[in-house]
């Protein structure tokens, strides 16, 4: 490309312009995806019953606790005990292991335990974004192996997949 006169001058224009461009205009997001409101300052979870046929005990605790921490950690908005400006409650509804990966000697190679959660996200300041959902994820493990034996290490990556789905819902613009 030959440099003239004209072709730098018109470089030098395009620069002046963008810099123009990038001072009059922002852009604002987040790394979570969150789109909160301004009127939202406040959120509250409710201890997350666990209602399921089978129960692991560390289950609700865990999960009330992990949907507080990743609000907190993935939205400007604090944490009230109770009537926040939205506020999560909802019930453990399923805990259930199944086999999966049938071998030829028709004995599971493989098994997946499957936490189902409803949740139900009340918003004070804007009701008409009320919702009520399930909410499912699971674990696969090697059938030989005990649940017990890796039960905290399973739920705790069901309660990060449930967890992020469930924050997903509330507060990113899909």
């Amino acid at each position: 490309m030959k440099y003239t006169r004209k072709n730098i001058w018109l470089g030098i224009a395009m620069v002046v312009i963008t810099c123009i461009m990038a001072i009059g205009c922002t852009v604002s997001f987040t790394l979570s995806g969150a789109s909160i409101p301004e009127n939202l300052n406040t959120f509250s979870v409710q201890f997350i019953n666990n209602r399921a046929p089978l129960i692991y005990p560390e289950l609700s605790p865990n999960l009330t606790e992990g949907l507080k921490d990743r609000i907190q950690n993935e939205s400007r908005l604090v944490l009230v005990v109770d009537n926040g400006d939205v506020d999560f409650s909802g019930n453990i509804t399923g805990y259930a292991t199944q086999p999966m990966a049938m071998k030829a000697d028709a004995v599971s190679a493989e098994t997946r335990l499957t936490v189902t959660v409803k949740i139900r996200c009340r918003n004070s300041k804007d009701p008409k974004k009320d919702w009520e959902q399930s909410f499912s994820a699971y674990y696969d493990y090697k059938s030989d192996i005990n649940l017990n034996d890796i039960e905290a290490e399973a739920t705790a990556e069901i309660i990060e997949e449930l967890t992020q789905n469930i924050f997903n819902k509330a507060f990113a613009d899909w």
